[in-house]
């Protein structure tokens, strides 16, 4: 495992068990729609100074390892 993943964790009593960042209530799939919607990463470590630039990269190649999965499902908009 890249160490930087350490800074995602998954507690069932924080964002009812989703993968979030640094056990803070901020979610990796909120950090991911952030990141979609356009926002460059020192936009977003302005908007939520408690974020670190590692903690975005920490989701970015989580993100990663979730679509390198075997069982990748279609979604549709």
């Amino acid at each position: 495992m890249h160490p930087i993943l350490s800074r995602i964790t998954i507690n069932p009593n924080v964002c009812k068990g989703k993968p979030c960042i640094r056990n803070m209530r901020f979610s990796v799939v909120q950090l991911l729609e952030i990141l979609a919607s356009g926002m460059t990463f020192a936009e977003i470590l302005t908007d939520y100074p408690y974020l670190e630039e590692e903690d975005i990269e920490a989701c970015l190649l989580y993100a990663s390892k979730i679509a390198d999965t075997k069982n990748v499902i279609a979604i549709l908009a």
